[in-house]
């Protein structure tokens, strides 16, 4: 049985994760939950799961969390140094990493440290700090599985071959609920329409990002360190159905797909379970109904946030924490609706061209950056 420390529990991912802890009980176990403002949820996962240890953002909201549980006994850490010791606890088998954004990567390269088997799902942790992330995790011998459906198919479509004969990564990409809509139209869309997916039922955050491409470029910084390739290597594609979920095309012009139903449970569930794969009783993918599987070329109009992350990863350094920071702040304002949805890529592209990289040797450094990043972004959003 293997016992899983989730950084996100209350999110989609999470959600999922558990769905899994709760269908295959002689497999996984719960030992930790990580969450932020969803006490209520959290309350729920804790009397199901009953973790041995909890950590929530904000250390003023433990009484409402204690009310919650009734007599339902866990010990209660808080903030980032509570996630930390969630995630490098003496028992804790693999981190389920999934908090969304900048803030899943101090416990999660923490997590790392700790020799702790990492399943990412926060594709941040290696857009901010790659190069010390993906050192680290040599050093310590420790292995990173992908969650992420996207790089959950390359790593699938990767086992077996040797590593010099890939040509090409190729990551799909749905287009988001704006992909036929006019350039003019997408100056006065909503909150509202911007959150509806056509086929991915996410956390409004990566939705966002799934509307603007925002979520595609930064799986490409992802994927350069998680399978060491060069920026050039990895191409984006747009694939409506969401049923190939990525592909790799290897050196004699082969290319290995995988396939299947747009469920986070099936990767989520390949990674906490490798080399082995689980047999589940969910909707399996039907070839017969499937149709036409059609793919497009990204419009670079259409989708100005992919270039910017290609821009960022080819300057290195920094600039990849900028790019992320940058975005968060500026969705953040979208969500809040303080900014249009056109605001976003020049916010962040003004922020980018305000910031000048350096080569980060350590991840205080890449927070200092982070930080500053967000004021700025902040900075432009109100004006």
């Amino acid at each position: 049985m293997k016992s899983i420390a989730l950084l996100g529990s209350t999110g989609s991912v999470g959600v999922s994760t558990l769905d899994l802890v709760r269908r295959f009980p002689e497999e996984f176990k719960a030992a930790g939950l990580v969450a932020g403002r969803n006490l209520k949820l959290l309350a729920s996962q804790i009397k199901e799961f009953s973790p041995r240890w909890v950590s929530i953002r904000e250390k003023e909201r433990i009484p409402e969390l204690r009310r919650l549980l009734g007599t339902h006994s866990v010990e209660l850490l808080w903030g980032e140094a509570g996630a930390v010791n969630v995630a490098t606890a003496n028992g804790v088998d693999v981190v389920l990493a999934a908090i969304v954004g900048g803030a899943g990567l101090v416990p999660t390269f923490e997590a790392v440290r700790a020799g702790k088997e990492v399943a990412l799902a926060n594709k941040e942790a290696l857009v901010m700090a790659g190069e010390i992330f993906v050192q680290e995790a040599k050093q310590r011998g420790v292995r990173l599985l992908p969650v992420d459906s996207e790089h959950s198919a390359i790593f699938q479509c990767l086992q077996g071959n040797r590593r010099e004969d890939v040509d090409r990564i190729i990551l799909t990409a749905s287009g988001g609920p704006f992909l036929r809509a006019s350039l003019k139209r997408l100056h006065r869309v909503t909150v509202k329409e911007a959150l509806k997916h056509p086929n991915w039922k996410m956390g409004p955050k990566i939705t966002i990002d799934s509307a603007t491409m925002m979520n595609k470029g930064l799986e490409v910084v992802e994927a350069r360190w998680l399978f060491d390739v060069a920026p050039s290597q990895v191409e984006v594609v747009i694939h409506p159905q969401s049923v190939i979920h990525s592909m790799v095309r290897y050196q004699d012009g082969s290319i290995m797909a995988q396939l299947g139903i747009p469920d986070m449970r099936i990767p989520i569930a390949y990674a906490l379970s490798y080399p082995c794969r689980l047999k589940t009783s969910w909707r399996p993918l039907e070839l017969t109904r499937l149709g036409a599987l059609t793919f497009l070329p990204v419009e670079k109009r259409r989708y100005p946030a992919l270039k910017l992350a290609y821009e960022a990863l080819a300057e290195g350094g920094t600039m990849p924490a900028v790019l992320n920071a940058a975005n968060e702040v500026a969705v953040a304002a979208f969500l809040e609706r303080r900014v249009g949805f056109r605001d976003i890529h020049r916010i962040i592209e003004k922020t980018m061209r305000a910031h000048v990289s350096t080569h980060p040797r350590a991840v205080q450094e890449i927070l200092d950056v982070d930080r500053w990043a967000r004021e700025k972004a902040a900075s432009l959003a109100k004006q």
